[in-house]
C-alpha cells in the first residue's frame, strides 16, 4: 500500500509518499495552501507522484470525539471543521491541505490521524482542570495534549531499540513546539500540553505555562488587548522573548560568546524541562527510559546533556562521548545507568502510515 502522508504546518505542507515497507518513494515541501486556494503547487506535486493507494492526514485536534484514526467522509470533515475554535492556528491549515489533496485525489481514501489521540488515555486526574463543572460540560474544557503522533512513534521505536517496551518511559519532543509525555506500558498517562499547545515547556516562540493571574492582570489593567496578548504568548515569547532568537543553535552559540541573555534563556528552558521530566516520572512511578526527539532533541547534544544533569536521582546518566556523536537512532546512556537514554528521529510520517494501514488494511499495490 502506497500512502501519501500529508503534514500541514503553520507555513509549510510536507508531502511524503511511503511504500509498503516504509521506504520513502517521494517527498515535497510546499508552502501551506490557503483555504480558498485553487489548483496550484499541491496539484502539481501530486501529479508527479506514482499511484497513491491511500492518504493519511495529520490533524492537530480531534476533540473528545476522535480518539483514534478515522476515514474521512462528509460527516467527519464537518466535525473537523467544527473543532477549528479549539486549534485556530493549526486546524485551518490541516483542512486547507485536506481540500487541496482531495481535489487532486478525489477517489483515494483519506484518513485523519490526530495529534490528540495518543493522549486520549489520560486518566481523569491528569485530564481535568480544577474549573467550574459547567465549563467542562458546556465547552469541553480539559487537557487534551498534543504532539501525540510523535510521542506514539517514539514509544514504539524505543521498544525496538531496547528489545522490549519500557514500562516507564518519558518521551521528550523538543522542537519549535515542545512537549513531554509520561508513557506507562505504551499508554500516555500524563503530558505537558493541555487545552492548547501553549501549556507546559518553554518553546521557540511560545511562552509555555504562565500564571493565569498575570494574563488577567495584563487584560484588566489595559496593558494589552486580547489579540496583542495572544500574539505575544504564541509568537513573541519562549526563547525569542528571552534571548531575541528562536533558534536554539543561535542561543547556544551566543552563550559560548558569554551573552547573558542567552545564558538566562537556556537556564530557564532547561529548568522547566528538567522539572517537567521529573513530574512525568512521578506520574508513572519512576523512570526506565528517557527519549529525546524533535529538532532540538535530536540535534542538540548540549541540551540533552544539560537536561539530564540533576536527574541522577531518577537513575539518569548520559555518556558524553556517545551523546556528542549521535547521527541516527541510538542509546546514549552512561554505562551502568538505571535509566536508558535514547535519541530518536521524530517520524510522524511513519506513525501516520502505520495508523492508515491498521485502519484500511495492508493490502494494495
Amino acid at each position: 500500500m502506497r500512502i501519501l502522508v500529508v503534514n500541514a504546518g503553520s507555513s509549510s505542507l510536507k508531502l511524503r509518499l511511503l511504500g509498503s515497507d516504509d521506504q520513502l518513494l517521494a517527498e515535497h515541501d510546499l508552502d501551506a495552501p490557503e483555504s480558498d486556494g485553487g489548483p496550484g503547487l499541491v496539484d502539481a506535486a501530486i501529479a508527479g507522484l506514482p499511484a497513491v493507494d491511500a492518504v493519511g492526514h495529520r490533524v492537530v485536534h480531534g476533540g473528545d470525539h476522535f480518539r483514534q484514526a478515522v476515514v474521512i467522509d462528509d460527516r467527519v470533515e464537518q466535525a473537523l471543521r467544527a473543532l477549528g475554535d479549539l486549534a485556530p492556528l493549526h486546524q485551518a491549515k490541516s483542512l486547507s491541505a485536506l481540500d487541496a489533496v482531495k481535489r487532486a485525489l478525489p477517489d483515494v481514501p483519506a484518513v485523519a490521524c490526530f495529534d490528540t489521540a495518543f493522549h486520549a488515555t489520560l486518566p481523569p486526574a491528569a485530564a481535568t482542570y480544577a474549573l467550574p463543572a459547567s465549563w467542562r460540560e458546556r465547552w469541553g474544557v480539559r487537557r487534551y495534549g498534543f504532539h501525540g503522533l510523535s510521542h506514539a512513534y517514539a514509544s514504539r521505536r524505543a521498544a525496538e531499540l531496547l528489545g522490549a517496551p519500557p514500562a516507564r518511559l518519558v518521551t521528550c519532543h523538543l522542537g519549535a513546539g515542545a512537549s513531554l509525555a509520561a508513557v506507562r506500558d505504551g499508554r500516555s498517562v500524563e503530558t505537558t500540553m493541555g487545552f492548547t499547545p501553549l501549556e507546559g515547556l518553554v518553546m521557540a516562540t511560545r511562552s509555555g505555562s504562565v500564571d493565569p493571574g498575570l494574563v488577567l492582570w495584563l487584560l484588566e489593567h489595559g496593558r494589552l488587548s486580547e489579540s496583542e496578548l495572544g500574539r505575544a504568548l504564541e509568537h513573541d515569547s519562549g526563547l525569542l522573548g528571552l534571548a531575541g532568537t528562536a533558534d536554539m543553535r543561535e542561543v547556544l552559540r551566543r552563550r559560548e560568546d558569554g551573552e547573558e541573555r542567552a545564558q538566562l534563556a537556556l537556564d530557564v528552558y532547561l529548568h522547566r524541562l528538567r522539572a517537567s521530566i521529573a513530574a512525568m516520572a512521578a506520574a508513572i512511578g519512576g523512570l526506565d527510559a528517557l527519549a529525546f526527539m524533535g529538532g532540538v532533541g535530536e540535534r542538540s547534544a548540549p541540551v540533552r546533556e544539560e537536561a539530564c544533569q540533576g536527574l541522577e536521582f531518577l537513575g539518569v546518566g548520559i555518556d558524553g562521548s556517545a551523546n556528542a556523536r549521535v547521527t541516527d537512532d541510538r542509546e546514549v546512556s552512561a554505562p551502568g545507568a538505571r535509566c536508558r537514554v535514547l535519541v530518536i528521529a521524530a517520524r510522524e510520517d511513519l506513525e501516520i502510515a502505520r495508523q492508515v494501514r491498521q485502519l484500511l488494511g495492508s493490502g494494495g499495490a
